[in-house]
This record gives C-alpha cells, sequence and structure tokens, in this order.
C-alpha cells in the first residue's frame, strides 16, 4: 500500500503491512487512541488457558480464541465500535511490532538483545533493531506528547507463550523490548483492525 506510516486511512491509523502464514497480506490500522486504548490490566486471570492464541501474526484469531476463554481485554476489543467498525482486536506479537517499528515514539536507543525487531511477518521481513533503526517516526501525531502517540509502557500482544499458557508477550514502546509476562501482569493494549491488500 502506497500509504504513508500514520495517515488516517479506516477508522484509525495506518501502521505498515502484515503478511499471515497463508500469505494473505494486510494493512494495518491502529485505533485511535481516545477510542482504542486501554488501561493497564490483565491478559486473562491467573493459570487460565487460552487455545489458539498463538498466532503471530494472526491477532484477531487470537483475539476470538481469548475472548472466548473468558478475557476481559479480548471482550473490549471485539466489542470496540469506531468510525463505523467493529471488527477491532488486539494485535498479536508481529503486528505490534510493526507498530513500534513505524510508530515509533521518542528518539531513544532502540533495545538490541537477542532477537527483538525480526519480524518475518511484516512486508518486508524486518532484521533485529540497531540502536538507531528503527527511528523516531516522523508521523507527528504519534511522536512524543502527539495525541495518537504510544505511552513509554507495555503493551501486551494477543500471542500466548507457545509453551507457558500462563504467558503472553508485549512490547514496550519506550525503546521496544520484546517480552513475556505472567497473564495476570497489568499492561495496557492499544486495539487495531486490518484491510485487505489487493
Amino acid at each position: 500500500m502506497n500509504i504513508p506510516i500514520g495517515s488516517p486511512i479506516e477508522g484509525g491509523f495506518f501502521a505498515g503491512t502484515i503478511q499471515l502464514d497463508d500469505g494473505t497480506r494486510y494493512g494495518l490500522v491502529v485505533a485511535p487512541k481516545a477510542d482504542g486504548q486501554h488501561a493497564d490490566t490483565l491478559w486473562i486471570d491467573e493459570y487460565k488457558d487460552a487455545p489458539g492464541a498463538q498466532s503471530y501474526n494472526d491477532g484477531l484469531a487470537n483475539t476470538i480464541a481469548m475472548a472466548d476463554a473468558g478475557s476481559a481485554l479480548a471482550q473490549w476489543a471485539r466489542s470496540l465500535r469506531i468510525a463505523g467498525h467493529d471488527d477491532w482486536y488486539i494485535p498479536s506479537q508481529d503486528e505490534l511490532e510493526l507498530c513500534y517499528r513505524n510508530l515509533k515514539t521518542t528518539a531513544e536507543k532502540n533495545y538490541c538483545y537477542a532477537r527483538s525487531g525480526i519480524n518475518l511477518s511484516a512486508v518486508p521481513p524486518t532484521r533485529p533493531y540497531t540502536t538507531t533503526l528503527p527511528a523516531q517516526t516522523t508521523a507527528k501525531p504519534f511522536t512524543e506528547n502527539g495525541n495518537e502517540a504510544f505511552d513509554a509502557a507495555g503493551y501486551w500482544s494477543s500471542t500466548q507463550h507457545a509453551a507457558y499458557s500462563d504467558f503472553a508477550w508485549y512490547q514496550t514502546f519506550d525503546f521496544g523490548c520484546q517480552d513475556c509476562s505472567y497473564t495476570s501482569t497489568r499492561l495496557r493494549a492499544r486495539a487495531v483492525r486490518r484491510i485487505p491488500i489487493e
């Protein structure tokens, strides 16, 4: 899609292109902060499993699985009605990484540990972060103190840890750390939706 990152589109803001396992590509749309950000909350009640919420690139499928397992966070996302759209969800790990990479709030150095920044679902696929790449976004509403800026905090993805069901993946938006935490931890969340690319 030849749409500038951060541009208003389809009820939110364009965050980049993601590819699912079947090769289908979508434009990722981040919800407006005022309507589509959830305050710090748990992923799901302690020790509950969400079978089917382990995709690294299909946040919609993950969120449906979370909601079916009783996650209040996922149920909140699925209940959103923003600008006439009702297909919002919690981004998967790779979708959330795409948000950080393209809509990075600050000019802080990036977290360069292990595989942070590798995103095989991004179009094009990305390599690990360097201290300076990704750089702060040029989309002004998403820069520090902008109305749409991600907070310098951890945001939940909808991707449950593959080996430990009481953990799920998150990403910080100050310097880009990707890690997992107990699903009973309280972190923030930002809803997204996706649009087909022909």
